[in-house]
């Protein structure tokens, strides 16, 4: 029933056990994830990954903005012959991170913007990361949208003016647990309702943003796929809907979104877990 629209499964942590931590993930009613590439190398493997477990994975491929130094000509060469895969479904993960700030704005910008291009030139949608970069991360995109599909804003945790901004550009937007943390995604309850039907997707953005609904508080800090119905139901809640009718709207829009197989995509109906809005 639910769709993690990303989760950064090549990550170390889940070496040893992904088998066993997609087998979770179906458990609790995740049927299929998105694999997210973030570098040459975690791109490469996110499609390795979706070939391997092929109907549960697809995966995108991209540049986070902390690897844009990464981004030339060689790899772009090679982010356009990963596109050509049917497990890749997006470009990305790509866009503008000001907050940690790793790599020099300038580079982050021309990286975003091959990425632009590509995704331009391939057709498929974007997967964006955005940080701490608006109105930058808007200036850059505005120019190009009518030549885009469509685009996700993932892992959203901006303020309201970043929010409508990106809704008037058409875009998507992705929630993550970081609206279940009290101390830093309160701003994100009000503007989560105000996300129309046809543009929200959730995802867990795994192994990271662990959810701080989880009662009893898990032992380990690795975030986890199965995770992802604690952040519809704290989103259902927040937008004052059921936990089944944001799971179906969420779900809806990931399969058209990524172009997935509805039928694997809507088994039967995800446990709802046990948390709430604090």
């Amino acid at each position: 029933m639910l769709i993690d629209i990303g989760a950064n499964l090549t990550h170390e942590s889940f070496q040893p056990d992904l088998a066993a931590v997609l087998a979770s993930a179906q458990a609790k009613g995740v049927s299929q994830l998105v694999v997210t590439g973030a570098s040459k190398q975690s791109s490469q493997e996110a499609s390795i990954l979706a070939q391997r477990f092929s109907g549960q994975l697809v995966s995108t491929a991209g540049i986070h903005p902390h690897h844009a130094e990464e981004t030339n000509d060689q790899t772009i060469c090679l982010l356009r012959q990963l596109c050509q895969q049917a497990e890749v479904r997006a470009v990305g993960e790509t866009g503008l991170d000001y907050f940690r700030d790793l790599t020099p704005k300038k580079t982050q910008i021309a990286s975003f913007e091959a990425h632009i291009e590509l995704a331009i030139e391939t057709g498929l949608p974007l997967f964006l990361h955005e940080r701490d970069a608006y109105p930058d991360f808007k200036e850059i995109l505005m120019p190009y949208r009518h030549q885009l599909g469509d685009i996700v804003v993932h892992c959203f945790t901006g303020a309201a003016e970043a929010l409508h901004a990106y809704l008037d550009l058409d875009c998507y937007i992705g929630i993550t647990g970081w609206i279940c943390d009290e101390r830093r995604g309160k701003h994100l309850i009000p503007l989560v309702q105000q996300i129309p039907d046809n543009r929200l997707m959730l995802e867990t953005d795994a192994p990271y943003l662990m959810p701080r609904t989880i009662k009893p508080k898990p032992r380990t800090r690795r975030n986890e796929p199965q995770n992802l119905p604690y952040i519809c139901d704290f989103v259902a809640q927040c937008r004052g809907e059921s936990f089944l009718q944001t799971a179906q709207l969420s779900t809806k829009n990931a399969i058209h979104f990524f172009n997935l197989d509805p039928l694997s995509a809507t088994p039967e109906d995800p446990p709802r877990p046990q948390s709430g809005v604090e």
